[in-house]
């Protein structure tokens, strides 16, 4: 089997499973993805809970991993395999409730070196770089290319590299990366299927480095 960059996917934030649904499953049904990460609207917890059950096994099924988004004491009601955290801040607790189930935990939110190297010394099972600040803007890509590339150089935890469009897919896969991220705003619409193949191509092209 190939050994290159596997590809994440970032939902956008809806309101309504129903509105989602079809694209990620024409999505997932063009190729391989490896993650799911799946952002949940204002909701109560019940209701976020009945929100995310569908996604469980559409996603599952397809061979990824269901990832909320930063709602990790949701994750095991929902079915989910893990959290995706936009904050570090809440690293140690979404650790401390399900590492011992077992679960994916991935911590983005990493404005500095020391961050992510803290993040990993915790024991989350990857960093991520380059996804969109809270407030709005999205760090430049050569900075994001760069961050990747020396993470995958030097450190074990596996690292993912976000990209805001299906062009920035080309800059982030030489970097080493595990993995790379597709933003909401590439995949969905208008043809979910032509953007995963798409990015899987770019991605096949660059294989990663054997050790």
């Amino acid at each position: 089997m190939a050994h290159h960059p596997r590809l994440v996917l970032h939902c956008p934030r809806v309101e309504d499973p129903a509105e989602l649904i079809p694209a990620l499953s024409a999505a997932l049904a063009a190729g391989r993805v490896d993650a799911v990460v799946l952002p949940l609207p204002e909701r109560d917890d019940r209701t976020l809970v009945n929100f995310a059950k569908p996604f469980a096994p559409l996603v599952q099924e397809a061979g990824a991993a269901l990832l909320l988004a930063d709602r990790f004491d949701l994750v095991a009601r929902s079915g989910a395999d893990g959290v995706h955290l936009s904050d570090p801040a809440a690293l140690s607790e979404a650790l401390e409730m399900l590492g011992p189930q077992e679960r994916i935990v991935g911590c983005a939110g990493l404005r500095a070196r020391h961050d992510a190297m803290e993040a990993a010394e915790l024991g989350c099972d990857y960093v991520a770089f380059g996804e969109p600040q809270a407030e709005g803007t999205t760090p430049p890509l050569p900075a994001v290319a760069e961050r990747a590339a020396w993470w995958a150089e030097v450190f074990q935890t596996p690292c993912v590299a976000y990209a805001p469009d299906l062009a920035a897919v080309e800059t982030l896969a030489p970097t080493g990366a595990e993995f790379v991220a597709l933003g909401p705003d590439s995949w969905p619409s208008p043809d979910p299927a032509a953007a995963v193949k798409a990015a899987l191509a770019v991605l096949e092209a660059h294989p990663l480095p054997v050790d």
